[in-house]
């Protein structure tokens, strides 16, 4: 260990850490967290802001939003989304079951208008099995957004742990090209050589994903990905598990994620382990957490603004294809030689 990352770790404090990957009971089937008792749990282990990051949804957006207001936590509203591996709108069965998840967060309220763009499309364009995005939306709706590269899931992950670091060089700069300062490396927690369930293929990727951001320049942050609160929780998540898949735990063959401790862990133990190797990953989650600001305007009533014609009021312009409507159903009359919606109404 070094003296200045010594120094460091004794200088850091559980304010200095921000859980920015987490999954609440809206990641149906796969999150066990309660919202309310999520943000329960963040504060009283010392910490200032949470995320929320729910597979392919926004759902929990707005309650997590206003429950860590009321505990005076700062909210940082995020998604897991999915990534096609070509286009969105593929869905053939040969080429497009494989996903990579990616995590994006709202910097301000346009990244949060453009999170729900991109959820809207994932859900209504391209669903296949999952609500899915592709990297041209990512590029188009990228303004406001905070890109994490993810877990073993990932684009990054996933060539991480084929040992390609080439891929993922490659895969990280396209990122850092739409993103710029905003895309952020992602490190797990349980792959740190010091925990005590430490995964030793996480551990591999982990490395990988440090020596590409060493080498691009790229700043990385350390989450837990966090699907329950506590690690005894572990074994009821796991029922959650078989409930989502149809199986059994006594299925020897089911999908597990026993060997990963999934849980929202204490920023002391997050100090003591990284602290000692790499405090910069620390110190950017506060980074990140600085850079997010959203505000939501909530308890009005929101109309849209439609554009009209000139010479025309909503409401006229409304009657006006309301009448045309009318006429082009039930008449025989040709509506564009009416001249007017007083016309209209005296054919009817």
């Amino acid at each position: 260990m070094s003296k200045k990352s010594g120094e460091y770790q004794s200088q850091m404090t559980r304010e200095d850490f921000v859980h920015l990957h987490n999954h609440t009971e809206y990641s149906l089937l796969d999150g066990l967290s309660r919202v309310g008792d999520l943000l329960d749990h963040v504060k009283s282990q010392g910490m200032t802001a949470c995320a929320i990051t729910d597979h392919g949804t926004l759902s929990g957006a707005v309650e997590f939003y206003k429950e860590a207001k009321a505990r005076e936590l700062k909210a940082i509203i995020g998604i897991e989304t999915y990534v096609a591996a070509r286009k969105h709108t593929d869905k053939d069965p040969q080429k497009d079951k494989a996903r990579f998840h990616l995590i994006l967060l709202a910097m301000n309220n346009t990244g949060y208008k453009n999170l729900m763009k991109l959820s809207s499309i994932a859900h209504l364009d391209g669903f296949y099995y999952h609500p899915r995005v592709d990297r041209d939306l990512l590029e188009k709706y990228s303004e406001g957004i905070i890109a994490l590269s993810g877990c073993m899931g990932s684009e990054i992950g996933s060539t991480a742990k084929n040992g390609d670091h080439k891929g993922a060089l490659e895969i990280a700069r396209w990122y850092k090209k739409v993103f710029g300062d905003r895309y952020y490396l992602e490190v797990q927690d349980h792959g740190h050589p010091d925990h005590e369930m430490c995964s030793e293929e996480q551990r591999q990727v982990n490395e990988l994903v440090l020596s590409v951001a060493e080498e691009l320049e790229i700043s990385a942050v350390v989450t837990s990905d966090a699907h329950y609160l506590r690690h005894e929780d572990q074994e009821a998540h796991e029922v959650l598990l078989c409930i989502g898949t149809n199986s059994y735990l006594s299925d020897e063959k089911r999908m597990s994620l026993k060997e990963f401790p999934l849980h929202v862990e204490s920023p002391n133990k997050i100090i003591e382990r990284w602290g000692k190797t790499h405090p910069d990953v620390i110190r950017n989650t506060k980074e990140v957490a600085n850079r997010c600001h959203v505000e939501l305007d909530l308890g009005n009533i929101l109309l849209p603004k439609f554009e009209v014609p000139k010479k025309h009021t909503e409401k006229s312009y409304l009657d006006e294809l309301v009448f045309r409507g009318l006429i082009e159903r039930y008449t025989d009359k040709d509506v564009d030689k009416l001249a007017s919606v007083a016309n209209m109404k005296k054919q009817l």
